[in-house]
């Protein structure tokens, strides 16, 4: 196995514990490949948002031998427009190059240091008016899970924090491994970091109403042509019913969901069969090997052959 890397949580005062323990809970599923320490700005226990404090092992030292340095999200009572002193300094520990990754508020400390200036961005929703008063510089969207920008990554609420980490497990390593760790912490192993946030949907009249018979009916038959008729067809429903309700339910349009499902699953093929791209294209619904290699590189910015190899360390014919 390749060397662990090391992934380095830096908890702030007012820290919400729930998110402080997400980057451990993620990472510390993908059997050993990751090590998660926590620190605190200055070595000391911090407060949370809640009635108890924590204390951890580590100062900011330990930011010095990060791959990946986590900011866990705080009450943003807890802050001013400034990076705190102590942030500051245990910032500056932080080597060049190192993976830097945010959760909801979290962001304002990535802001606040100049880590975001003339990126794009998010966070909670919530928090939006006051992050674009203090840093105008950062180019924000509050509509989506999270952002990857390379070295720099922000993600919103609660469960994006949860989404990031995924991602960057499936960057690391491929889908097989970010599959395991979703089901051993039995989440959804896959949301696109383009979702949006929240989605302002009323409950169904009833639950033949809504459209995740079909969704599954569909992750059946990706091989096949499927069409929006298609679907709206299997869902009983009109074309116009149909999509407005699949993306108040999901959070994207049916087509855009289907190349999400279709690039996800030759992604999976690529990292776990020999078979070649135009049968894996086949396979999962795409007109043919060129578009397969168009989506593919649309979606994470490689080729089937650059993402097999770093999946499998193998070369395969006809990419």
């Amino acid at each position: 196995m390749a060397q662990v890397h090391r992934v380095v949580v830096l908890a702030p005062n007012g820290v919400y514990p729930f998110d402080l323990g997400i980057p451990r809970r993620v990472f510390g599923t993908a059997d050993g490949r990751y090590e998660v320490l926590t620190c605190t700005a200055d070595g000391r226990p911090v407060r949370t948002n809640a009635d108890f404090s924590i204390t951890v092992d580590h100062g900011p030292e330990v930011l010095r031998t990060a791959d990946t340095v986590i900011i866990p999200p705080f009450g943003t009572t807890d802050f001013s427009r400034q990076t705190p002193v102590d942030v500051a300094q245990a910032l500056a520990f932080v080597s060049p190059g190192t993976r830097i990754v945010s959760i909801c508020t979290g962001a304002f400390v990535l802001a606040a240091a100049g880590l975001l200036d003339g990126r794009r961005a998010t966070t909670h929703w919530a928090a939006t008016e006051v992050f674009r008063q203090w840093y105008p510089q950062v180019e924000l969207d509050p509509n989506v899970l999270f952002v990857d920008e390379g070295d720099v990554l922000t993600s919103a609420g609660a469960a994006s924090g949860i989404d990031v980490c995924l991602h960057l497990v499936r960057k690391d390593h491929g889908s097989e491994i970010a599959n395991h760790v979703a089901r051993m912490c039995v989440v959804p192993p896959w949301r696109d970091g383009g979702q949006a946030q929240y989605i302002e949907r009323p409950v169904p009249d009833t639950v033949a109403n809504d459209t995740s018979a079909t969704r599954q009916w569909a992750l059946q038959n990706l091989d096949k042509p499927l069409t929006l008729s298609d679907l709206a067809e299997q869902s009983n429903m009109s074309l116009r019913t149909f999509a407005r309700r699949f993306n108040e339910e999901v959070g994207m349009s049916p087509g855009r969901w289907l190349i999400q499902q279709r690039v996800d699953r030759a992604r999976h093929l690529l990292e776990s069969t020999d078979l070649a791209v135009d049968e894996i294209a086949g396979q999962v619904g795409f007109a043919g090997g060129t578009s397969l290699r168009e989506h593919l590189h649309a979606a994470i910015g490689v080729s089937p052959l650059a993402y097999r190899r770093t999946f499998r360390g193998v070369p395969a014919q006809n990419h």
